[in-house]
């Protein structure tokens, strides 16, 4: 899933590339996390928690999202 992702980042981070693109890949990477947040959160009936002592955000990056 997280290829995927990646991969659909690149396409979106390709399309911003013009211009000034810094508040675009923002705005893609905070919505990404956001999304695979509450996507772990709700997978199951016992809510997914990132290791002890590591934030989401911390644990997506190490699971491979990359940031654009």
């Amino acid at each position: 899933m997280i290829a995927d992702i990646n991969r659909w980042q690149t396409g979106w981070v390709n399309y911003f590339r013009i211009g000034y693109p810094r508040k675009a890949f923002r705005a893609i990477h905070a919505y990404t996390v956001e999304k695979l947040t509450k996507h772990l959160k709700r997978r199951s009936q016992r809510p997914y928690r990132p290791p002890e002592g590591k934030s989401f955000y911390a644990h997506l990056h190490d699971l491979g999202l990359r940031r654009p």
